[in-house]
């Protein structure tokens, strides 16, 4: 057996079959849902719990990702859009239209992660508009973490029901 397919072997380009696949969809939302805007959730809650010098650290941490997330936004953000909308559609098209697996298990990770970006960049201009601090900020940032959960337990759902749909037509041998 040469190298190349030991490799294809191992990493089997038939997505939904595979175990990686569905490791990193889950590890993809936990990270998702943990890191809010750039931001650990557990220092929110702990800021919360605590105050002082844990508040003011939470809220110096979310005002650099936010003017960050901004600056890039107003610098090259039409850029960004548009390769992330030539991206998602060139696996759109080769997934669902030419039957590439691994196209479609890549859009069902990609486009709603794309949701993900424009509600953080949408909660990073409600915090810098509102110049939110305290309490303000922390229930800001807990409603989009619990929008990105919701937004991640769609998507996980509509990702394992299509990997079951294709698991099931396809067979364990491929078309």
């Amino acid at each position: 057996m040469d190298f190349t397919a030991t490799i294809f072997e191992l990493i089997d380009m038939r997505s939904f079959s595979n175990l990686w696949f569905w490791i990193a969809l889950a590890v993809v939302w936990s990270t998702a849902s943990h890191w809010v805007l750039g931001v650990p959730f557990d220092m929110v809650s702990r800021a919360r719990r605590h105050g002082g010098q844990a508040a003011e650290d939470l809220e110096d941490l979310v005002r650099i990702n936010t003017n960050r997330m901004l600056f890039i936004s107003t610098v090259s953000g039409l850029w960004l859009l548009g390769f992330t909308c030539f991206v998602l559609t060139g696996l759109g098209l080769l997934g669902f239209i030419y039957g590439v697996e691994i196209a479609q298990a890549l859009f069902l990770l990609g486009f709603p992660m794309a949701g993900v970006g424009a509600l953080n960049l949408s909660t990073a201009r409600l915090i810098q508009a509102e110049q939110a601090t305290g309490e303000v900020l922390w229930r800001r940032l807990s409603r989009h973490r619990t929008w990105v959960q919701a937004i991640g337990m769609v998507a996980i759902f509509v990702t394992a029901l299509w990997g079951m749909y294709q698991n099931m037509a396809v067979g364990p041998f491929g078309s």
